[in-house]
């Protein structure tokens, strides 16, 4: 019996890892990694971060958030139905291979998927498959509640992540400018997954996986199902600061989900409200990207060629530059007191003395401030920072 027990447990397992949504991530993550060195590579010659750093961070910011995400939905009882779960997976795979991570918000995978099981519903109601039917879903019942409240969370848990790991793997890109010079922008493309336990109504799964967990209530059996949530995120930042933009945009996301939480509890009483909570959800997950993207685009380059030095675009982790304190924005005006104007300069001006290598550094506030710092032969990329040519 207890092997019986042990191979049941270990199809589960086999069955989430088998999930296509957790497969076509990681394959997806290491594509992320790989387009943002090869583009690195071509404008600065050297790559800021390795390429499987995407697929190494897909689960390791997020699974606490996964974590607390299933303790709360499984604690309060929110009840999905096994249906909409998988047509939530499809609309989040579709969104994800074509990499527009725009739309890669779970409120429009979930919105999407109560659409199409409304649909179905109403046109395919005599559909069956492993004893679930469309006309199982009662979108104006339980469910008008339960979708929006999950939908929410999930809200709050992209804003959460948009807001403390975005700005920290921004990749800066060279574009023209009007005027023929060349300035940066700061490229992110994230994706995070968030393995979330969700309850669903029946004993189906059981029927075919005998002690798949599971408990009644009354009369009704629910069992526990592990589901791959994707969230995807893309923004570039040109005429702020990425460390100043993606904050903003983290807490505006997880307020629109705080409402939408909200205006979804009122479905309890007037049921029409839960769609009313989804399409809060979307128009304010789209007005912020719409008008993020709007005044980026219409604002001039924060960082940009300045004729008093050399700017920073980029710092190597772990680098001299990045131990001096250096960020990006700032300029270089000089080193090892000699004027710099150019990344050969620069250089050229580091061998004169790099045991003790002087800077006067312009900040982003405009204010001048010294350092120095030991640059040994074996540093890599010699100050590890990547300049604005």
């Amino acid at each position: 019996m207890s092997e019986k027990i042990l191979l049941d447990v270990l199809q589960a397992v086999a069955l989430f890892f088998l999930n296509p949504l957790w497969l076509v991530a990681l394959v997806i993550a290491v594509a992320l990694g790989y387009f943002r060195v090869k583009r690195e590579r071509r404008n600065f010659r050297v790559r800021l971060l390795p390429g499987l750093t995407e697929l190494k961070r897909l689960l390791a910011e997020s699974w606490l958030y996964a974590l607390v995400l299933s303790l709360v939905i499984s604690g309060a009882g929110l009840v999905v139905d096994p249906g909409w779960l998988v047509l939530f997976s499809a609309a989040a795979l579709i969104g994800i291979v074509s990499f527009y991570y725009k739309m890669a918000s779970p409120i429009y995978f979930a919105t999407v998927a109560s659409i199409a099981l409304y649909l179905m519903g109403k046109y395919a109601d005599t559909f069956s498959y492993l004893g679930w039917s469309p006309g199982q879903a009662d979108l104006f019942g339980d469910l008008a509640v339960t979708i929006p409240v999950i939908a929410g969370l999930l809200l709050i848990a992209e804003g959460l992540l948009i807001r403390r790991y975005a700005a920290k793997y921004v990749s800066p890109d060279l574009l023209e400018t009007n005027r023929g010079l060349r300035a940066a922008v700061f490229k992110v493309k994230r994706l995070w997954l968030l393995p979330i336990v969700c309850i669903v109504p029946g004993d189906m799964i059981a029927s075919y996986v005998p002690y798949w967990p599971q408990f009644t209530l009354g009369e009704n059996a629910f069992s526990f199902i592990p589901v791959p949530v994707l969230i995807g995120f893309s923004q570039v930042a040109r005429a702020t600061y990425p460390d100043v933009l993606f904050p903003k945009v983290g807490r505006a996301v997880w307020w629109t989900g705080i409402a939408v939480i909200f205006v979804g509890l009122t479905a309890m009483w007037l049921p029409i409200l839960g769609w009313a909570a989804l399409a809060l959800g979307v128009i304010g997950r789209a007005a912020i990207s719409i008008g993020v993207s709007k005044r980026e685009r219409q604002g001039g380059f924060v960082v940009s060629p300045r004729p008093s030095g050399v700017v920073i675009a980029g710092v190597l982790p772990d680098s001299p530059g990045e131990k001096m304190g250096l960020i990006p924005g700032e300029c270089i005006r000089s080193v090892n007191g000699i004027q710099v104007s150019t990344e050969k300069e620069l250089y050229d001006a580091i061998q004169i003395n790099a045991a003790h290598c002087r800077m006067q550094v312009i900040d982003r506030n405009g204010e001048v401030r010294l350092m120095q710092q030991v640059i040994y032969s074996h540093d890599h990329h010699r100050l590890g920072l990547l300049v604005i040519r």
